[in-house]
């Protein structure tokens, strides 16, 4: 019954809104997008975490790479995010098993009016140094994300007009001029909160190695850059009794330690210097654990299933360069790459094929359009290619040596209609005499697994006439190469959202192709993909949000801005005995901030 009522008041509330903009606004304990929330008012905790999770021990963990910086909001730096992660709060919280609704964190209750989403700051909120969290803090943390911050921030809230305190616990955001940007009130309540007395006299948009005053779990004890840090869980977190983080951080220190390269830590784990790792490399998650530790107990392995997008992981083009700048050619250079292969003989077929930009999720788009997904797109029509309407997107696959050479027959058919033949053996573009030649681009922290990836597309690639060179490069190197836009193909990976919406803009839309330290690597301008963004953005109805989304990723994958590589619907987790997580049916994946070790007796 009280699910059916909180429906009924949501809905007459839209229906009031729609009649007069000055309709008063609305105060909820919760804040959801299409559905009821999963959680209603007086809930005690999340269902996917140990409400009375024992607090203690430590727990070391590593981390890759390094860092100089503990803001990892700006572009400038290598950031250590597990600082803002561990000491920095947002307004509210949105779950892994209800993605459209957020709940209280800072904020106790969110106001939604005609133009504006507020938040009400908890009277019990505060920072680590028992300063009161206020209305300042969160309009100094807002404004110094799109004044000083990375550019996606400034795209992210491109909707919003203005910030305004309407108390010292009240604020609220105004959307601009006929906006329907539904979303906009979630993406609100997640940017994290620093404290604007602490900044007085420090420059935001500068790399920072000062400890900051947080409002988090944790605080930041000590630390080595590129080295190590230790968080000290907070005796006095203010948040520690509220639902929404009822069985979390549970651990009395935390420890980061930095390694260059993954496969080290598998013989720190089994040394003791560590307590538990990821593991990214199927082959060594089949073959890398059979030792006495593993098969007595000590060190435990297991998949633990998650409901995540798939991280969306790929090889991608620049096609701000000529050479890219025709799909023709990028479908042509992604027929060479021979997943099943490097499957079967590298990955002991853990791996499925990422065959969508949102692969693992029911939005991803299957077979031809159909009923709303197929009315979006041919308002579109002018811009998109032919095949979406007629060929559903299928990966080529190489079953055998047979299907290999015929996927290099396609592409080098493909590259001819793009202008582009054999002289003296290489693929050469006829017209200005160039042979096609690609440089790829590596992380060097991914170490030498994906070496053994590229050898055989490399000899693909040979086959039709192309040479290929691949290097791999150090952490900070590669990052800058990606920020300036200067790479032809890198190896990369985004993190989809479980409700995607303003954020596509950065990482495909047309306004930030050419802004450098944007995450739109490939500088894809299309209005298609452009006009669709806007659709998801603004959708009313789950409906057409789920239909636009089909429609978006439809258009992405026919334009071949990228090729797909894999994901795993698992996380490999090897940790040590004594550590403990919730088993539960539901598929949270792996977080580390849920577990706890377990009480010597």
């Amino acid at each position: 019954m009280t699910n059916k009522r909180n429906i009924f008041w949501f809905l007459l509330f839209c229906m009031m809104a729609a009649l007069s903009a000055n309709a008063s606004p609305i105060r909820y304990k919760q804040l959801s997008l299409y559905d009821s929330p999963l959680y209603q008012s007086g809930f005690t905790n999340f269902k996917y975490v140990n409400p009375h999770a024992p607090k203690g021990g430590k727990i070391t963990l590593p981390a890759y790479g390094g860092f100089d910086n503990f803001n990892p909001f700006i572009l400038k730096g290598i950031a250590a995010p597990e600082v803002a992660e561990l000491t920095l709060e947002s307004l509210g919280v949105i779950p892994v098993d209800d993605p459209a609704t957020v709940y209280p964190l800072i904020a106790k209750e969110f106001e939604v009016g005609s133009n504006f989403v507020g938040f009400i700051v908890d009277e019990k909120a505060s920072f680590s140094n028992g300063d009161p969290i206020l209305a300042d803090d969160v309009i100094f943390s807002y404004q110094s994300l799109i004044k000083k911050g990375s550019p996606f921030y400034r795209v992210y809230y491109s909707d919003v007009d203005r910030v305004e305190k309407v108390n010292d616990r009240h604020v609220r955001f105004y959307f601009k001029s006929g906006t329907s940007n539904k979303e906009l009130p979630l993406i609100l309540s997640q940017f994290k909160i620093y404290s604007k007395q602490d900044w007085e006299g420090k420059d935001f948009a500068k790399p920072t190695l000062q400890k900051p005053l947080g409002s988090g779990p944790y605080i930041l004890e000590k630390f080595s850059p590129n080295k190590y840090m230790v968080f000290k869980r907070n005796p006095t977190y203010w948040a520690k009794n509220i639902p929404s983080r009822k069985g979390f951080f549970n651990f009395d220190e935390i420890r980061f330690d930095y390694y260059q390269d993954t496969t080290v830590t598998l013989q720190a784990l089994f040394a003791g210097s560590i307590d538990l790792r990821e593991e990214y490399i199927a082959k060594i998650w089949a073959s890398g654990y059979n030792n006495d530790l593993v098969k007595s107990g000590k060190v435990i392995k297991e998949e633990i299933p998650h409901n995540q997008p798939a991280t969306l992981q790929y090889f991608g083009f620049n096609t701000r360069l000529d050479k890219f700048s025709d799909p023709k050619v990028r479908e042509a250079i992604g027929l060479a790459f021979n997943f099943d292969w490097a499957n079967k003989n590298l990955f002991y077929d853990q791996y499925r094929r990422i065959d969508s930009y949102f692969a693992n999720t029911t939005m991803a788009a299957k077979g031809l359009p159909q009923g709303k997904e197929l009315d979006l797109l041919q308002d579109v029509k002018d811009n998109v290619p032919s095949k979406v309407f007629s060929t559903p997107y299928v990966l080529p696959t190489h079953n055998d040596h047979i299907q290999t050479r015929k996927n290099l027959r396609r592409a080098v058919e493909l590259l001819r209609y793009a202008g582009y033949d054999f002289v003296d053996g290489k693929m050469t573009h006829i017209a200005s005499n160039k042979p096609l030649e690609i440089e790829v681009l590596g992380n060097a922290a991914n170490g030498s697994s994906f070496t053994r990836v590229m050898l055989p597309f490399i000899e693909n690639l040979k086959k039709i006439g192309i040479k290929t060179t691949f290097r791999n490069l150090e952490v900070n190197v590669f990052k800058n190469r990606l920020d300036n836009f200067d790479f032809e193909v890198a190896i990369l990976s985004i993190r989809m959202s479980n409700l995607p919406g303003n954020e596509l803009k950065e990482v495909f839309g047309s306004g930030s192709a050419d802004i450098k330290g944007s995450y739109n690597y490939m500088g894809i301008k299309n209005q298609a993909v452009d006009k669709l963004i806007d659709t998801i953005i603004s959708a009313q109805q789950k409906e057409e949000y789920i239909a636009a989304i089909k429609a978006l990723d439809r258009v992405l994958l026919h334009e071949h801005y990228l090729i797909p590589q894999w994901y795993s619907p698992h996380n490999r987790i090897a940790y040590h005995k004594g550590l403990k997580h919730l088993q539960t049916d539901f598929p949270a994946g792996f977080n580390i901030y849920t577990w706890w070790r377990e009480q010597q007796q």
